[in-house]
């Protein structure tokens, strides 16, 4: 495709998250931000390719971006590389378009993207796939299992990635686990990962645990499932429409009865460990959020991820 930059997209001339530098000024950055501006799959509400714009603004509250449980920041550790250059009307296009932009940053950098509609992961764990030449893990928080075979007729799109990636043979289904789970689905979909010896830990099975001590055995249990399989690459995918549509309003598919920011918030901070190679956070869609509740909370979470980073390093 010719390098076109469309409107929505966000200008790397103006401050990062958390007004990081640009990857131009801040070549040699560890951890790098970058934008996939694409909802060309979405199902219900468009309007998720505003997110990586919304999610960096929301991030400039973020004041010196010192997290106030571990006492460190990522700034000076990160840059934003701005948004990436795709169609934005081809499912086929946008992967073909990502796959080379993705390699090469996946090949100097840790990254963090910033969706996007849902279908962007399925070509960031292909490129991870080959990186690391080997299925990943991955720590999935959702309201929709995303294991349907075909996307309201179509065969690819938001709702199909997960199913295509263990088809694939890109993430281990025993190394896969669904959190916030909680859509309607026939049985053969709702329970494809753990019908294939994944974990599937519901909204409804979260109800009232909050803190470390109430949801110690959810993060004993996948703690475990990942040390028993040795090194393992370990890939975070977050919808954000895991959170009840009363803490994230703006996206495309809400689905009451969800997470609560506490409970993410918790779970991330437990897990901040593992062996993580790279996250994204999908589906914030700002035409419909309220207060910019669902922003903010994106913008934490990719901040609590990011200063884990800084905590390790």
């Amino acid at each position: 495709m010719g390098d076109y930059t469309f409107a929505f997209q966000t200008s790397t001339t103006h401050a990062g998250f958390l007004k990081a530098p640009s990857l131009e000024a801040k070549p040699d950055a560890p951890v790098v931000i970058a934008g996939v501006p694409w909802d060309g799959s979405t199902t219900n509400r468009p309007g998720s390719r505003f997110g990586p714009y919304q999610i960096r603004r929301a991030s400039h509250m973020l004041c010196d971006g010192t997290h106030p449980l571990w006492g460190v920041t990522p700034l000076g550790m990160i840059a934003d590389a701005g948004d990436l250059t795709l169609p934005n009307t081809s499912l086929a296009g946008m992967r073909a378009a990502m796959a080379p932009q993705v390699a090469e940053l996946i090949r100097h950098h840790h990254m963090v993207w910033l969706g996007g509609d849902h279908s962007i992961t399925l070509p960031l764990l292909r490129a991870y796939r080959a990186q690391h030449g080997r299925p990943l893990a991955i720590v999935h928080f959702d309201a929709h299992c995303d294991t349907w075979t075909d996307h309201f007729g179509e065969p690819s799109g938001h709702g199909t990635w997960v199913h295509e990636a263990i088809v694939e043979g890109l993430i281990d289904p025993a190394l896969t686990v669904q959190v916030g789970i909680r859509s309607s689905a026939a049985p053969e979909t709702a329970n494809y990962v753990a019908d294939r010896g994944g974990l599937i830990y519901t909204a409804r099975d979260l109800r009232g645990l909050e803190n470390k001590t109430q949801l110690a055995p959810i993060l004993d249990a996948v703690r475990a499932r990942f040390a028993a399989a040795g090194p393992v690459p370990v890939y975070l995918s977050l919808d954000i429409d895991c959170l009840d549509p009363a803490y994230a309003p703006g996206t495309g598919t809400p689905e009451p009865g969800g997470l609560t920011s506490s409970q993410v918030l918790t779970l991330l901070e437990e897990w901040s460990d593992l062996g993580w190679v790279g996250m994204d956070l999908c589906e914030v869609a700002p035409p419909y959020d309220h207060a910019e509740l669902t922003s903010n909370a994106a913008s934490t979470f990719v901040w609590t991820y990011l200063c884990a980073r800084a905590r390790g390093r």
